[in-house]
């Protein structure tokens, strides 16, 4: 207890950053060590007034409010010198050295430790792109990495909704703001699905709010984790591109799928293509490069697992006509009357078709119209 209160008393030091945290650990070997420390000792080493006046007067009330989130089973602190800290995030620069973690402690120190992927991109992406995050994200996760992602609207949502959906699948998310809040809201069913089944974690304090300052701090996590980061969709001003450049500054692996050249989701996919990250097109592209970074052996490279989530005997089973509609709509979204004029067929026969294909999850409406394939939909009889 003693030892968590004082790491606590560092995270809640006004002013005190990762450059003078590393030179007080340069100079002691643990915080209690840090604290014991008279302030001349701690002027010596160029610490200044507003830190050491932090240091020896801590904030009392924020400590004991970690203290009381706790004592709860599921709720961890894991610092920069436990065993259970994952080595790649110990790293980067300016690592975090306090990490609030939510989920089960039997899964909190090997999900950490294990290979994962980062998978990112636009909150407002469209309903295609999150289709293709779902699918990389579940075939991933089967093959046995762990998807780490920023729990936002769209892509980050998506992809850990495919990890989830995994049969051994699990996932972790990096918050923006104290643990003992959900952030979007909306997410709140979705947070507590990754808590029984994987891990949220966190370096702010409980009660922290999310602050746009707080994101690109949580991103450098995301990248700091994982071996590499996919990026789904972007525009050219989104902040997973972002967590694309400190991913390449980490010296990990950069991917990204592109997209259409009409669609202003794809620029910033493209520009990372541009300038040298890997054109992604099936889970096998990501495995491929990551090849040289881990031993393969420890994923599940067998087609078996891939085969589960294959939809092809079900797509050939299709009513000709579902099937006919399915090929004709291609990758891209399509609007009904799109679908109509390519597929031939009569528009009360079109919109019969759609609804029951979209009851069995081959295609999602996007509203006003507009229909995607998802991409678990395979080959079909061809339009003619």
């Amino acid at each position: 207890m003693q030892q968590t209160k004082a790491w606590l008393t560092l995270v809640h030091t006004n002013k005190l950053g990762p450059a003078t945290l590393k030179k007080l650990f340069a100079q002691f070997s643990s915080p209690i060590e840090i604290l014991s420390a008279s302030r001349n000792s701690l002027q010596s080493l160029g610490v200044s007034k507003l830190v050491i006046d932090g240091l020896l007067e801590p904030d009392k009330s924020a400590i004991q409010k970690d203290l009381a989130w706790l004592q709860h089973d599921d709720h961890h602190l894991i610092t920069i010198q436990d065993s259970a800290y994952p080595e790649l995030l110990r790293q980067i620069p300016d690592p975090p050295y306090v990490l609030y973690a939510l989920g089960k402690q039997s899964l909190a120190e090997g999900l950490l430790t294990d290979p994962q992927l980062g998978i990112v991109g636009s909150r407002n992406a469209s309903a295609q792109g999150k289709e293709t995050a779902k699918s990389f994200a579940t075939q991933l996760a089967n093959k046995g990495l762990v998807i780490t992602s920023g729990l936002a609207s769209g892509i980050d949502g998506a992809a850990h909704q495919g990890a989830l959906l995994a049969s051994m699948g699990s996932t972790i998310a990096v918050a923006a703001c104290g643990l003992d809040r959900v952030y979007p809201a909306e997410h709140r069913q979705l947070a507590e699905q990754i808590s029984q089944l994987g891990l949220i974690i966190s370096e702010f304090p409980i009660g922290t709010s999310p602050a746009p300052g707080h994101f690109p701090r949580r991103n450098r996590i995301i990248s700091g984790l994982s071996l590499g980061v996919l990026v789904v969709e972007a525009s050219m001003k989104s902040g997973s591109l972002i967590t694309a450049r400190l991913s390449n500054e980490q010296g990990r692996e950069v991917f990204a799928i592109p997209g259409s050249i009409h669609n202003p989701l794809s620029k910033g996919c493209h520009a990372l293509i541009r300038n040298g990250a890997k054109l992604v097109e099936t889970v096998e592209d990501v495995l491929e490069e990551l090849a040289h970074s881990i031993d393969m052996s420890m994923l599940k490279v067998d087609e078996e697992i891939s085969a589960r989530h294959d939809s092809n005997d079900e797509t050939r089973s299709l009513d000709p006509q579902h099937a006919k509609i399915l090929n004709c709509m291609g990758v891209e979204s399509m609007s009904i009357d799109e679908i109509i004029e390519h597929s031939g067929l009569a528009a009360e026969v079109v919109s019969s078709i759609l609804l029951i294909l979209e009851l069995n999850n081959h295609v999602i409406h996007h509203g006003n119209g507009i229909y995607v394939r998802c991409q678990t939909s395979q080959e079909t009889p061809s339009c003619s």
